[in-house]
């Protein structure tokens, strides 16, 4: 894949990432720090809905650039949030978008405006609990496994087509706690493994 079409221009070299957070950003550092070397993609932009976002400290650690749109003076007004959001993203030129515990729900004109180009990763085995709560509820169904999903996203909650999942086996006496911190080792190894596979054109399915 020599070039990438973002609207309606063909950019050279790199895929440009923009990443969106909302908190501490450990998918977002697990994202970014891949990101080098022969990387067929690059980090352009951590953007938060939390001007207090800890990820944001660390994205100018590593020397990328930041913005924030706090949602909430737009409360009731979804559209004009996006709208908002949407300077700063259009202004980074992205050609992939990742959510990375962004903890807004966007609305089917955004998400249908960046269709095919954004990655979410969601902690449960989908098409198994989407929404929120994903842990306790694969112990109250008594699973033996877990795990994390990278998918595109769709205007259809966590419902859009996977692009790989890690599994992670339920153990004996777990609680959310436990469970969610070896999910989230798994997230941190899985959504680089398919973000690098997506910036390269391979939309095959990934599974670790």
């Amino acid at each position: 894949m020599n070039g990438a079409v973002v609207s309606g221009a063909v950019t050279k070299g790199p895929r440009r990432v923009a990443i969106l957070i909302s908190g501490g950003g450990s998918n977002m550092v697990a994202l970014a720090d891949s990101m080098t070397g022969d990387h067929p993609a690059r980090p352009v932009l951590v953007l938060s809905n939390d001007p207090a976002a800890g990820g944001l400290a660390k994205a100018a650690a590593r020397g990328i650039p930041t913005a924030a749109v706090d949602h909430r003076p737009f409360r009731g007004d979804r559209a004009a949030f996006e709208a908002a959001l949407l300077a700063p993203l259009e202004a980074a030129r992205p050609d992939i978008i990742c959510l990375a515990g962004f903890m807004r729900i966007l609305t089917p004109g955004f998400v249908a405006r960046f269709a095919g180009r954004m990655l979410n990763i969601h902690p449960s085995l989908l098409p198994l609990y989407p929404g929120l709560d994903t842990h306790a509820r694969a112990l109250a169904a008594g699973d033996a496994e877990a795990g994390a999903s990278v998918h595109l996203v769709t205007p259809e909650l966590d419902g859009g087509p996977i692009l790989g999942q890690a599994r992670v086996p339920v153990e004996a006496g777990d609680t959310p706690e436990t469970l969610a911190a070896r999910v989230l080792a798994a997230e941190h190894r899985l959504y680089p493994a398919v973000l690098r596979r997506f910036a390269a054109g391979e939309t095959g399915r990934l599974d670790l």
